[in-house]
């Protein structure tokens, strides 16, 4: 199931589903950096140390080699590996080299070796290696017989080597063009390596710090096309993100932006029917709309005291523990308010009534202090707890209300689904089974962020900009719903039986991509949307769904 499962029942089980919610605000303060990209060391240079030295010259900048020897037999190579090994989380990776002298021979070889590699071998002569030749054009991989692959090479040529992480398959190109693929049954680390084996060889390396003869970000741009492309020869049933988008609009309560997409969609969406299967009964998130509506609505402009006065009238069981973690959330966002309009002496009175009862209790010490913090700076903004004054600390505690709220539908029939719509619950299992599908591969290849394809939800402190209309966010949506259909690529062709899902979460992985068709009326939307956020995980929730998945099948 999703990420939050283990989450929910424990929270469920203890009548508080605000502590999850505790937990959601506590990672404000643990939040970094926005760029979700993973940073990895890339060789930068010709490694010195583990070389065949005795049978070559190095230039002083460490990008150049020349075989000064006469060769005997096969192990008198000059061969030399990068300063590091191939990054591995990535889409590509790729070097060349420039043959500036062919030498007697031109016995050069471009390739990947281990570790581990003997160095006075070519690679591709033994095991977990891998060498483009450049006086057969042959390919080498770890036997001593190589295979017709390409051309051969000689002085004047640009000759690259590449992994594509994506399909699991080493590349080489000659002067810009890809000569061709072979399939990279290694999944240990490999370092860029190069080999020459006659008189007067010489061979310059570029890693990187010049353009590259090869158009690398062309090529990249098209192997992402090839997986678009797969995804859109999948066959889908009509309209289903109809559906899975409404589900969400109705969870967080967005009752104008909700009428706004069903007005919309009525002339080009045909009436559609979602299974009601495993708990998917639109009822649950029907309930309370209105309510729930004005309640997201006061907190998200900040009245506080309106919104407790609200919930004593609709709801009061919610707020009658005046110590749960709902009224503590509720608590330290008017005491934030106070503080975000300047009221510092009502903020302290405040303090004092409200929040000095939370102090000894467990669990709450942390975000009491962060709070009280706040009084200490000048431009509190700009302190290491001014994530408490960002919009997304509201919608922490107005999501925490509104899951209060569902939680007290007298006919739920799933705890689990007061937390998280289905979207984020589809949104979060995709994310699992990629970084489960990555681990199969030995984590090599391009790390999966959802956060990389939707605009980031507020909820974990990332903004999305005011002037984009709710049709722009429906279109992230469904850029994140079409990675979901990547994963029945992935069932398809990868065949990875031991991820196993309900009825109802693989008839959610069918999402219609043509969003766009569906919302023709733009104008009518944008007039009326409310800011609605998009789904987002936390680094900690991806690892989790993870996890899960594996446990459970």
């Amino acid at each position: 199931m999703s990420t939050t499962t283990n989450d929910v029942n424990s929270n469920s089980s203890g009548g508080d589903l605000g502590r999850y919610f505790l937990e959601r605000s506590r990672l404000g303060s643990a939040r970094g950096p926005c760029d979700m990209d993973e940073d990895e060391e890339a060789p930068t240079e010709l490694n010195t140390l583990n070389s065949s030295g005795g049978f070559l010259v190095m230039s002083p900048d460490k990008l150049s080699v020349k075989y000064t020897s006469v060769n005997l037999h096969g192990h008198d190579v000059g061969v030399v590996q990068a300063n590091r090994p191939a990054p591995v989380k990535r889409l590509v990776y790729y070097f060349e080299i420039f043959v500036k002298d062919a030498g007697t021979k031109g016995q050069i070889a471009i390739g990947f070796t281990s570790e581990n590699f003997k160095m006075r071998r070519q690679p591709g002569w033994e095991a977990n290696s891998c060498g483009y030749h450049g006086d057969d054009g042959m390919l080498y991989r770890g036997q001593g017989k190589g295979e017709a692959f390409g051309p051969t090479y000689t002085s004047g040529d640009i000759v690259g080597g590449g992994i594509n992480y994506a399909s699991q398959e080493f590349f080489f190109t000659k002067n810009g063009a890809v000569v061709g693929t072979a399939y990279k049954e290694l999944k240990v680390s490999l370092f860029p390596t190069i080999a020459v084996h006659s008189q007067n060889e010489e061979v310059h390396v570029n890693f990187g710090q010049k353009p590259f003869a090869f158009d690398l970000k062309e090529f990249e741009a098209q192997e992402r096309m090839k997986l678009q492309m797969t995804i859109e020869k999948i066959s889908l049933p009509t309209n289903v993100s109809h559906g899975i988008v409404r589900s969400y609009l109705l969870h967080y309560g967005y009752e104008d932006t909700l009428g706004s997409f069903d007005m919309a969609t009525k002339s080009t969406v045909p009436p559609i029917y979602i299974a009601q299967e495993n708990g998917s009964d639109e009822h649950d998130i029907v309930y309370a709309l209105n309510q729930r509506k004005v309640l997201r609505q006061l907190i998200r402009k900040g009245e506080i005291h309106d919104a407790f006065d609200k919930l004593r009238e609709w709801y009061p069981q919610i707020v009658q523990d005046d110590k749960s973690a709902t009224c503590f959330l509720l608590h330290c966002q008017k005491f934030i308010e106070l503080v975000r309009v300047g009221a510092l002496e009502e903020a302290v009175k405040y303090g004092r009534l409200e929040l000095a009862k939370f102090f000894e209790l467990p669990g709450y010490e942390d975000l009491v202090k962060d709070c009280v913090a706040l009084l200490a700076y000048q431009q509190p903004k700009e302190s290491s707890v001014g994530y408490l004054l960002e919009e997304a600390q509201r919608e922490v505690v107005a999501d925490a209300v509104n899951a209060m709220i569902l939680s007290t539908n007298p006919n739920l029939k799933d705890s689990c689904g007061c937390l998280h719509s289905y979207l984020e619950r589809l949104l979060s299992q995709l994310t699992a089974c990629c970084l489960e599908r990555r681990s199969l591969n030995g984590d090599q290849g391009e790390a999966f962020h959802l956060h990389k394809y939707a605009v980031k939800r507020p909820c974990l402190g990332y903004p999305i900009c005011n002037n984009v209309g709710f049709l722009g966010k429906i279109r992230v949506l469904s850029i994140s719903l079409l990675f979901s259909c990547f994963l029945v690529t992935v069932i398809r062709f990868y065949r990875v039986s031991h991820l196993k899902f309900s009825s109802w979460l693989l008839a959610k992985f069918y999402v219609n991509i043509n969003l766009d068709r569906i919302l023709s009326h733009e104008e009518m939307i944008v007039a009326t949307a409310e800011g609605t956020p998009i789904p987002n995980f936390s680094v900690e929730e991806d690892e989790r769904a993870r996890s899960n998945v594996v446990k459970n099948t």
